[in-house]
């Protein structure tokens, strides 16, 4: 199958097993011209019936959803669900010419408050203009139409079309993947591109420098203060990846090995990562505002060779000293037979000197003093595409910390592809995620994604309201951002903030903005499209996790319209679908649990460690599914609606929280005797922790005890798992056989408090009114 240039412009396929680098690229065509179709006009295949469930808005047709219950009715047809009529199902896409030229402000801001039904946005559209469609890579539904049938009808075709763009030293097998999602069926396994040799930082660097971008910027550096910033060009940043590779290896670090990495947001964090994918090691990157516990936790789950910290950091106003709570970290390992041997620590020296940095002789090493002394070039690790890449720990229901593990060649497609069509990237964008690389947005778009298609990406290390609220958009003026990617949390923060701080700013260099971390609310959606984008910028509001890689529902903003606080529609390959308490798939409009029915390249392979645990969490729930743990909402247009997570995990501004991880730190407190820990919904954090505490017997309630266990909870896991809300609690609601009532306390935290529901199967009914009684 022929490869097209037009996927990545700036990389040339190759299939050769050479190990000499690919030739010079051939000039990039012009924007316009980049993305032909990729099935031909004269298909006529018919469309999966899976794919049918989510894009027939798209379809010159129209059909009555069903819904699939395992056996037909008396006359052979299927139960229905609800019936789509065309001229409902099709009045928005008959033709991109016939559309609106650009939505204008969405009227009526304040028409939904947060909390209130997404249905009542249904009739919202936004439509991108013709000008911005016109230039889009997918500028029409027929044409995304086009793109996901192929990739549903030929998945192994469609994606190696675009893995041929990536250099591989070796070619993959002639299987394309595997997969196994059905426990049924055997263990659970996803291969992707199996048998291919690559690696993902000289497919980051080294091919965007033969292609001619080595003096492009690939990093621009804001610091903690206005005026601190920095840069590095493709070809400088390979000098300082290739400097501590060679360092790693000469202090023993080997494919294979791990390398944990604690770092705030300096641009050596992201040369970290990629200095530890240069010679395969695995990297595992812990979030800066963790604990020692929590940090410690993740070393003695995947035993690194090295760990790699700064002496501290600024956070707005704040110093924080990230070394010693390594040290104390690194002190619990030990204790629990465990040694880290080296400890690497970069100077911070904005904001921290070395001369008062705790230290410790024969472990402590700086930064600076060894790793520039290094050559600046190093030979690259040819790994298998299966081989890992990195770990990151995410929160789990039951407390312990799983490591969700990626691998190389499926990732490094998937992520670049994602970033490439969900943000419409063109080689002159300037892209700016707020997300820290401690989190997998700040794997696959800060530093994956973006690199591998030559982009230059802002890296900045300060809170987003420091000095004021107005930083953001200073940051988009001075680099001239055209690519803006933020959390809710961040928007609505803003929001409260009011309009006088975005307005002062120009932020004409924006193109496009995005969502990400979790469902963002219509009025807060309305308000970044109307206030931050001037009513101009499509939004594209991701819908991905740390297990996926990259992401699944995306609007692609040149191709449809959108409607405020809704994913859209799959990426492609992603047959996304929604199934009832049984598992049965449910068409059409609809409500229950997200699954997903096929494997796609980014997909994580396992849990570190824990194989059963990875197929008891995702692959069991619902049999032959990847299970999210996420409701969705399916409109009568097919478009997806997120309404959050399904289990004990508390989604806190795009941060997962185990709820048992909060009720432990709180139970460590020696007048705490028993917690219990829901979400709650928080008009800026999205949820909000929420904590029923029962003290020990005699312990007086307290403002200074609530702040004590506030502080447990701070001091255990970080300040962003703190508790927002202490309620206490004489009792806690239980059955007979001990089991808390979470459904109750949801109700009590959410105060709905006319719908608690039957308790009369409650061990003692009268601790419901016990709660009620409490202050609030």
């Amino acid at each position: 199958m022929m490869a097209h240039s037009y996927l990545y412009p700036s990389l040339i396929p190759s299939s050769s097993s050479s190990s000499s680098p690919p030739p010079s690229p051939t000039p990039v065509p012009t924007q316009k011209n980049l993305f032909p179709i990729l099935v031909p006009s004269s298909s006529s295949l018919p469309l999966p019936r899976s794919y049918a469930c989510h894009s027939t808005f798209c379809l010159r047709r129209a059909f009555s959803c069903r819904r699939r219950m395992g056996t037909a009715s008396a006359d052979g047809s299927s139960p229905s669900k609800k019936s789509i009529a065309s001229s409902d199902h099709l009045r928005h896409v008959d033709s991109m010419a016939r559309l609106p030229s650009g939505a204008g402000k969405i009227t009526h801001l304040n028409a939904v408050v947060l909390g209130e039904a997404l249905a009542s946005e249904e009739n919202d559209l936004v439509f991108p203009s013709p000008e911005f469609s016109s230039q889009a890579l997918v500028s029409s539904p027929e044409q995304y139409v086009k793109m996901y049938r192929k990739s549903i009808d030929d998945p192994a075709g469609f994606w190696s079309e675009i893995a041929s763009q990536f250099y591989w030293k070796k070619r993959w097998d002639t299987q394309v993947f595997s997969e196994n999602l059905d426990v049924r069926k055997g263990n659970v396994k996803i291969e992707w591109f199996k048998g291919g040799i690559t690696n993902i930082c000289y497919n980051t660097l080294d091919r965007n420098i033969q292609a001619g971008n080595g003096d492009k910027v690939a990093i621009f550096w804001e610091g903690n203060e206005p005026g601190q910033d920095g840069k590095l060009t493709y070809s400088e940043l390979l000098a300082k990846v290739c400097q501590l590779s060679n360092y790693l290896k000469n202090v023993g670090v080997r494919k294979g090995d791990t390398v944990v990495i604690y770092l705030p947001m300096l641009m050596e964090l992201p040369i970290s990562m990629l200095a530890c994918a240069r010679i395969g090691a695995m990297h595992s990157v812990v979030f800066a505002g963790f604990s020692s516990d929590s940090l410690s936790q993740r070393i003695m789950d995947c035993k690194p060779k090295v760990v790699i910290t700064c002496n501290g950091v600024r956070r707005g106003s704040k110093t924080l000293a990230l070394k010693e709570i390594v040290d104390t970290a690194l002190l619990e390992c030990a204790k629990s037979g465990f040694s880290v041997g080296l400890c690497l620590t970069y100077e911070n020296q904005s904001a921290m000197s070395r001369e008062v940095t705790k230290w410790l002789d024969g472990r402590d090493v700086w930064w600076q003093d060894f790793v520039p002394k290094f050559s600046s070039k190093c030979e690259v690790e040819w790994v298998d595409s299966e081989d890992p890449l990195f770990l990151l720990y995410t929160s789990g229901s039951t407390g312990k910390p799983k490591g969700v593990l990626h691998t190389t060649g499926g990732y490094m497609v998937y992520t670049a592809t994602t970033f490439k069509y969900a943000f419409d990237y063109k080689p002159s964008d300037i892209y700016w995620c707020t997300a820290d690389c401690g989190w997998i947005t700040g794997h696959s778009y800060v530093t994956y994604g973006p690199l591998l298609n030559g982009a230059t990406a802002i890296v900045y290390e300060g809170a987003p309201n420091y000095p004021d609220s107005g930083r953001c958009w200073d940051i988009v003026d001075k680099y001239k951002v055209t690519l803006f990617y933020t959390a809710p949390t961040l928007v609505r923060s803003l929001m409260r903030d009011g309009d006088e701080y975005v307005t002062r700013y120009s932020r004409k260099s924006l193109r496009v903005l995005g969502s990400v971390g979790e469902p963002i609310n219509p009025s807060a959606w309305r308000w970044y499209f109307n206030v931050i984008g001037d009513a101009r910028c499509p939004i594209s509001d991701t819908w991905w996790q740390t297990e996926t890689g990259g992401f699944m529902i995306t609007p692609l903003p040149g191709a449809w319209p959108q409607k405020p606080g809704s994913a859209t529609f799959p990426f492609f390959r992603l047959q996304a679908v929604i199934v009832d308490e049984k598992g049965s798939e449910i068409e059409g409009e609809c409500s229950g649990y997200l699954c997903i029915k096929n494997s796609w390249p980014g997909a994580f392979r396992t849990l570190y460690g824990d194989h059963e645990r990875y197929e008891t969490t995702y692959f069991k729930p619902f049999l032959g599914y990847y299970f999210s743990g996420d409701g969705c909402s399916r409109d009568k247009d097919g478009y997806y609606w997120l309404t959050g997570r399904v289990d004990d995990v508390i989604n806190v501004s795009g941060h997962r929280i185990g709820t048992a991880e909060v009720e432990s730190a709180l139970v460590s407190h020696p007048q705490c005797a028993e917690a219990a820990v829901v979400g709650f919904e928080h008009e800026v954090k999205g949820q909000g922790i929420y904590a029923f505490v029962t003290l020990v017997e005699g312990a007086p309630y307290s403002e200074e005890l609530r702040k004590s266990l506030i502080l447990a909870v701070r001091n255990q896991i970080g300040a962003f798992a703190a508790p927002d809300k202490i309620h206490w609690a004489p009792g806690l609601p239980k059955t007979r056989s001990g089991k808390i009532m979470r459904r109750i306390l949801r109700k009590i935290a959410s105060r709905q408090l006319d719908e608690l529901g039957d308790i009369s199967t409650l061990a003692d009914p009268t601790v419901v009114e016990q709660l009620l009684a409490m202050d609030f």
